[in-house]
């Protein structure tokens, strides 16, 4: 008995450890990020995920990391290499759970940033998808604030683009705002963000 008991507290001492190990390089990956350090940040969530496969928030963030990094970036050989590298990032937790809400967001914001570096070539083979996306998620999530403001948001590209009504977005917007008040993450390092964008877009909707 004295034995399965020091098994049982020697794991449960190692699980601790590997937990805090965690927690504290998903710390340090988000500090990077927040002074700008994005390639840092990247190469850490990178790390991390390699050593916590059953995690998918460290592929997640590398995926998003890159995914941001790329809008406003005009070289062509910058814009493929972070956003091959956030796709194949994202690859293997789409790979485990292709009906995660999170995962099918971002899938769709790296469909984005595609779509926002060469609209002409991309657009078209992209947006239908990019949709798609974010109706799936919603119909998986449908209190996820990102599911529904990323469908507004991108909706809102393409009205003003073709000249066509954004009200309907605006109202979208709205609600995005009231679910992100709402909206609790499942852990500390679940997405959240979101609602300043949102709250941007919603003071281009008074204009």
């Amino acid at each position: 008995m004295k034995k399965v008991i020091l098994v049982l507290a020697i794991l449960a001492s190692s699980l601790t450890q590997a937990q805090g190990k965690f927690e504290e390089g998903m710390g340090k990956a988000f500090s990077l990020w927040k002074e700008g350090k994005s390639k840092e940040a990247s190469d850490m969530f990178e790390r991390i995920a390699a050593a916590e496969k059953g995690s998918w928030l460290p592929n997640y963030y590398v995926a998003l990391v890159n995914t941001t990094a790329s809008f406003g970036m005009k070289d062509k050989e910058m814009v493929n290499a972070v956003l091959n590298k956030a796709q194949n990032a994202l690859d293997v937790e789409m790979a485990k759970d292709p009906n995660n809400a999170e995962i099918l967001v971002m899938q769709a914001m790296i469909y984005t940033g595609w779509v926002a570096y060469d609209p002409i070539t991309n657009g078209m083979k992209y947006s239908g998808k990019v949709i798609e996306l974010y109706s799936k998620a919603q119909a998986l999530a449908p209190e996820n604030p990102r599911a529904v403001f990323g469908k507004a948001e991108y909706e809102i590209g393409g009205a003003k683009y073709f000249g066509t009504d954004t009200k309907p977005m605006c109202a979208e917007i709205n609600r995005a705002i009231e679910l992100f008040g709402k909206f609790k993450p499942e852990t500390t390092f679940s997405p959240k963000w979101g609602l300043d964008r949102a709250l941007e877009a919603q003071k281009e909707c008074a204009k």
